[in-house]
């Protein structure tokens, strides 16, 4: 069983938000996307493994000018050859420490539930699920107007949310993930969502 944990896995640094990844660790291997959380470089992946011989079995090339001390380096990557990409994760992890991870979960969660809250007072918005950790999904009427919005809200800049299919419909999706947001920059967002909401809704 593998958990692709991209955004979810780090609710485990959060006592406020553990229960949603309840049962996870019975799984034999996860992944998650430090750039999502911890701010780092894009290419800063985890994957996490079980049982060490299953990344052997997988990623081991063989080679008599290799030497081999163990798990190395290449045992858990395609690649033989790279930079050092856990240095910059294991800076931000050093320097939050376990409770400054769990505050910025935490804040990451509460940027999100102001943004659904708001999203509930714009008229013609409707929001496409439940909000308990950092994804936040909407759409207007129509799935013209909802791609309409979409591409006048990057154009704008005050934001970037990005366009998804959900349930068949076109929608919009907002992850609450950089660590300098703000109340203010929700507020804005929210400011710029109602100005053009009202411009590219279809007129009654």
């Amino acid at each position: 069983m593998h958990v692709d944990g991209a955004f979810g896995l780090w609710a485990a640094a959060s006592p406020e938000l553990r229960h949603l990844i309840s049962g996870v660790g019975e799984a034999d291997s996860w992944t998650t996307d430090a750039h999502k959380t911890l701010n780092v470089p894009y290419d800063c992946a985890m994957a996490i493994v079980r049982d060490p011989a299953d990344s052997i079995a997988m990623f081991r090339t063989g080679g008599d000018y290799l030497m081999y001390t163990g798990l190395d380096p290449w045992d858990v990557t395609p690649e033989l050859s790279r930079r050092a990409r856990g240095v910059p994760a294991w800076a931000a992890l050093r320097s939050l420490g376990k409770s400054g991870v769990a505050q910025l979960v935490e804040r990451l969660h509460r940027n999100a539930v102001r943004l659904e809250a708001g999203l509930r007072g714009i008229p013609g918005v409707v929001l496409m699920n439940e909000v308990p950790y950092t994804q936040v999904m909407f759409r207007l009427a129509t799935d013209d107007a909802t791609r309409a919005l979409g591409a006048a809200i990057l154009a704008d800049g005050t934001a970037a949310l990005t366009g998804a299919e959900w349930g068949g419909f076109a929608t919009l999706r907002c992850s609450m993930s950089s660590w300098a947001t703000t109340d203010e920059d929700i507020d804005l967002t929210l400011e710029a969502i109602g100005r053009l909401t009202a411009e590219v809704s279809p007129r009654p």
